[in-house]
């Protein structure tokens, strides 16, 4: 059996469709279809329905992706082993984190960090969502919010304050009924922070939307609007200023996530001991 088109083929079971199959592999979605074609040939089984556009499994299609997906856990579960057996700190480690919080106060200890440790290779992924450990698509963690599903370790690094910032003289030069705001797109409308402007806000409108922090900042340095940014971003050379507000401050703790099975390799533990270093 080649075992990468059973690889293929659980990617489409779990995915639903080609393409995302494909976008998840790294193929087109031609080459997946190809695959689970073959698979079907070797086993003898018809796996996939294909009526029109749509997909489904077939009974026997569900049975062998239930399968593959236990022989993935097992195949992850080895390559975890195999990262906490090692006895250098050398490789890769990913790590995935808020993009802000990656750039301006991780960046730092990263680049120190490989300056020491020159056989280190780090993998920053920038990113909002949760990337799942089990799964390995990350060896370290950095989230916002302290998981509460999964065999994992869990430590706080920090503490994140925000507070409203607006260019200086905005508050001053326009008038209170007049201010607008800058704020998250949808897919970070319930975080506690954009919570809070809309809060402050009170229906006033928010005129400037982004998931990225540094065009938030851009756009209150500019003069656009009042935006909630986390202090650690804002330097005294930005022409920013705090706009005082009523509303209780907001704290957000920062926690770091790895799996227990690598936590303790060197080349692990060293990236954990830099991104605790406050």
């Amino acid at each position: 059996m080649d075992w990468e088109n059973l690889r293929i083929f659980a990617l489409l079971a779990k995915e639903g469709t080609l393409s995302a199959a494909g976008r998840a592999a790294g193929v087109e979605h031609a080459t997946v279809a190809r695959r689970v074609a073959a698979l079907e040939a070797e086993l003898g089984l018809k796996l996939v329905d294909r009526r029109g556009r749509h997909l489904s499994l077939t009974v026997e299609g569900q049975r062998i992706a239930a399968l593959a997906e236990r022989m993935e856990e097992g195949a992850i579960a080895i390559e975890r082993a195999a990262v906490g057996g090692r006895s250098e700190i050398a490789g890769e480690v990913v790590i995935s984190a808020p993009p802000g919080y990656g750039t301006k106060v991780l960046g730092p200890r990263f680049l120190a960090l490989r300056q020491r440790h020159p056989q280190l290779r780090l993998t920053i992924l920038g990113e909002k969502r949760d990337a799942s450990l089990a799964r390995r698509e990350a060896d370290i963690a950095i989230r916002m919010t302290r998981p509460v599903e999964g065999e994992l370790t869990i430590t706080k690094i920090d503490d994140v304050t925000f507070s409203l910032y607006a260019a200086h003289g905005y508050t001053r030069q326009t008038p209170e009924a007049d201010w607008t705001f800058i704020g998250y797109d949808r897919e970070m409308e319930n975080s506690p922070q954009y919570r809070l402007l809309l809060e402050f806000a009170a229906g006033r409108p928010v005129s400037f939307r982004s998931s990225v922090l540094d065009l938030q900042l851009m756009a209150a340095c500019s003069g656009s609007g009042i935006a909630i940014l986390p202090d650690f971003m804002v330097g005294p050379d930005l022409g920013l200023e705090v706009v005082e507000s009523r509303l209780p401050p907001l704290t957000r703790e920062v926690w770091l996530v790895v799996h227990p099975d690598i936590r303790q390799a060197p080349a692990i533990r060293a990236v954990i001991d830099a991104v605790s270093a406050g």
